[in-house]
């Protein structure tokens, strides 16, 4: 194999010394041209790869790569995210891998600008990103792809802006097969709700909006005559103005019996059925979050659909590693699995595979 090939056998079959091997294969300077050519037939000829981490080793340098997500709250989807690229940052120890957070607040632009001011004043050797509004996002990549900075996308994918790499669901086939699932048990139902959050008009990311998108075409063409009623429990409201919505919602629908939200917050209307022994009401959700997964095991929630957020922090920091300390080729779209969870099958869920 390549990785046995000694730097004596490439000089002897070149017919240099093991001196020049070693600046070809480091790209240093002092090297005549037939030399190099000589070295360069011969490590092609012997298929040889380099031992990229002993290389990486060898440096002795460190890497800081630089988080840009939501400010949330414990127990939150984004904190599974960040625990999972602290993972990833102790897997790699050994080569000085080192991540910052910077932390902006979602339906706020003036504080992802920030956030992306303070992470090029650091240089940064790589950043990894949850996109805000494409305008804003765009600014901060177009400035990355200016210094040769590598970036990676995580939660919302946005093609145009050339990123490295992507780790996220597939939104849209989520959102359809999130309303395949729930037509499963839901096909004799005239009315589902929609349960959003929102400020301003807007939902968190573009990552639920495309969920919806899904959602609704799938309904669209398969239950056309299902009546589907939006109810927005406004962000940064508390448990009484939810509960007041939710109360005025149900009294008024009778004959919602299930309920989707495109969240990880499925547990507010779960917690409010629990509380209001609304036992034939179900709701329909994302992310397995401790809340979430309570009210599941508990009958409020029906099914969960998860993305493993951990593995998502994990591999976003790998990539980094890879092609920026290996000099590796990285994947440039890498959807995560689309997976129902219920309480059946909750107990078994694996947030992480070390």
């Amino acid at each position: 194999m390549s990785q046995k090939i000694r730097i004596k056998d490439i000089a002897i079959r070149a017919g240099v010394s093991v001196g020049t091997v070693d600046r070809v294969l480091h790209n240093r300077p002092n090297v005549s041209a037939p030399a190099r050519e000589k070295v360069e037939k011969a490590l092609a000829e012997m298929d040889y790869e380099p031992n990229m981490y002993a290389s990486a080793l060898a440096y002795n340098r460190s890497y800081t790569f630089y988080f840009i997500m939501p400010k949330h709250a414990s127990e939150a989807y984004w904190e599974e995210i960040e625990e999972g690229a602290m993972r990833a940052c102790e897997v790699h120890r050994d080569f000085h891998v080192d991540v910052k957070m910077l932390y902006y607040h979602r339906f706020d632009d003036d504080t992802f600008v920030e956030a992306y001011e303070q992470c090029l004043a650091q240089s940064p050797e790589g950043v990894i990103v949850v996109p805000s509004q494409l305008e804003h996002t765009r600014q901060f990549t177009d400035q990355l792809h200016e210094r040769e900075i590598p970036f990676v996308l995580l939660d919302s994918y946005m093609p145009d802006l050339r990123p490295l790499s992507f780790y996220g669901q597939d939104s849209f086939c989520s959102g359809y097969f999130a309303a395949k699932m729930l037509m499963l048990i839901a096909r004799d139902s005239t009315e589902i709700m929609v349960m959003k959050q929102m400020k301003n008009g807007r939902v968190a990311s573009k990552q639920q909006d495309n969920r919806e998108v899904g959602f609704r075409h799938y309904m669209h063409d398969h239950f056309p005559k299902v009546q589907i009623n939006d109810v927005n429990l406004p962000l940064e409201e508390g448990r009484s103005t939810y509960d007041d919505i939710l109360e005025n919602y149900f009294k008024s629908h009778p004959k919602t019996h299930h309920c989707i939200t495109f969240c990880s917050k499925a547990h507010i209307v779960g917690d409010f059925l629990l509380r209001t022994n609304r036992r034939k009401i179900q709701i329909m959700g994302y992310d397995m979050v401790q809340k979430n997964a309570n009210c599941l095991r508990e009958g409020s929630i029906s099914f969960l659909i998860a993305q493993h957020a951990y593995m998502q922090g994990y591999y976003c920091v790998d990539a980094l590693f890879k092609a920026i300390v290996l000099k590796k080729k990285v994947p440039p779209v890498n959807y995560m699995p689309i997976e129902i969870l219920s309480k059946e099958n909750v107990e078994f869920y694996q947030r992480t595979m070390f």
